[in-house]
């Protein structure tokens, strides 16, 4: 099986449009989306009747803390992200808005973990940034593999039989053989507002036949999807990120 894996749309529907259209080419047989369809974005209803569909078809979705924001409150975010959860909400449907409620915080596909954040307090919100901040999560889970979103930057670590934590390299395009001995941890990047430098979309295929996983680069209409969060009255800074890739 060949698994897309999707984090962070951030209702950036030219973003999702162009994976989703890229997926097609990519012999892809199942749906991973790791929370955040929402958020910052101009398009929340759009992305989300898309992952509704693609949920009802099989595919596997957790929640992510914009989504439940949207679907609830916005504790403990910055003044630009309550500000575009405070517009998003009026633009979600009830029926929207409970799909993103209802959606778990963690999931389970045989020896994958699926969380947004981490796994070891996947409703605090923490960030896996390195190989250290990604220790909790191998703690808290017998997983071979853990996919994780919400810091927007890809990153790759794995754990060795002794408990020792590396970071891995990488390159984008490029199958990481995810070898059996080891444990391995990936933070897959952000479809709708990368922050490493590159504004493509950003996304993983999961090869599980061949034990492999490869991150992945997806141009876009970025200048057209910042037109349209500044149309919305978005703070401008969404915009600007988006089209810097920051």
């Amino acid at each position: 099986m060949r698994y897309a894996i999707l984090s962070d749309i951030h209702a950036n529907r030219e973003a999702l449009e162009a994976v989703l259209a890229d997926m097609a080419g990519q012999g892809i047989d199942g749906l991973i989306v790791l929370g955040d369809i929402v958020g910052y974005g101009a398009d929340p209803g759009w992305c989300c009747d898309a992952i509704m569909t693609r949920v009802a078809a099989g595919a596997i979705c957790v929640r992510g803390n914009h989504d439940t924001a949207a679907a609830a409150r916005a504790d403990g975010m910055s003044a630009n992200a309550r500000r575009a959860i405070d517009w998003t909400r009026a633009q979600l449907s009830l029926d929207q808005q409970g799909f993103l409620g209802a959606l778990p915080l963690v999931a389970r596909l045989g020896e994958v973990a699926l969380v947004h954040a981490s796994m070891n307090e996947p409703e605090a919100w923490s960030y896996v940034t390195s190989d250290t901040r990604a220790l909790p999560s191998f703690r808290a889970t017998d997983a071979r593999l853990i996919l994780c979103g919400h810091v927007h930057i890809p990153l790759l670590a794995s754990r060795d039989p002794g408990g020792t934590v590396r970071q891995i390299g990488f390159g984008i395009g490029q199958p990481v053989p995810l070898l059996p001995s080891r444990r391995w941890l990936a933070v897959v990047g952000a479809v709708g507002q990368p922050r490493d430098g590159s504004p493509q979309a950003g996304w993983a295929i999961l090869d599980s036949a061949a034990n492999t996983l490869m991150f992945r680069r997806t141009p876009y209409d970025v200048a057209g999807a910042a037109a349209k969060i500044r149309a919305a009255g978005l703070p401008d800074d969404l915009a600007t990120r988006i089209l810097t890739g920051r």
